[in-house]
């Protein structure tokens, strides 16, 4: 089953681009189950929206890729407070080029 989140970071945009970097390079450019991932900026920082074939799928690349990544950009690049991350069942999901439709 498709697992959706949303998380929202309180950090600069410059946060993100050290991070989105980061998460690239320890995962060689391949986040597998991975199907969508969109940043934004809000008012508060950002926020990132992601669908994932599966829950055990993003659970384990969030402990082995995104946590550490995370830990490691911190010290350059200061969070004004903790990431808080919501959980949803994606319904609707179309990307044509990738054939997928849930």
């Amino acid at each position: 089953m498709t697992h959706g989140l949303v998380m929202k970071v309180p950090a600069p945009t410059e946060f993100y681009d050290a991070l989105h970097t980061e998460v690239g390079r320890r995962s060689t450019g391949r986040a597998d189950g991975l199907l969508l991932h969109v940043g934004r900026v809000t008012d508060e920082g950002f926020e990132v929206l992601e669908i994932w074939e599966s829950k055990e799928k993003c659970d384990r690349f969030f402990a082995e890729v995104v946590w550490p990544a995370m830990d490691a950009v911190s010290g350059a690049h200061a969070r004004r407070g903790e990431p808080v991350t919501m959980e949803f069942e994606p319904r609707g999901l179309i990307i044509p080029s990738a054939a997928i439709a849930v």
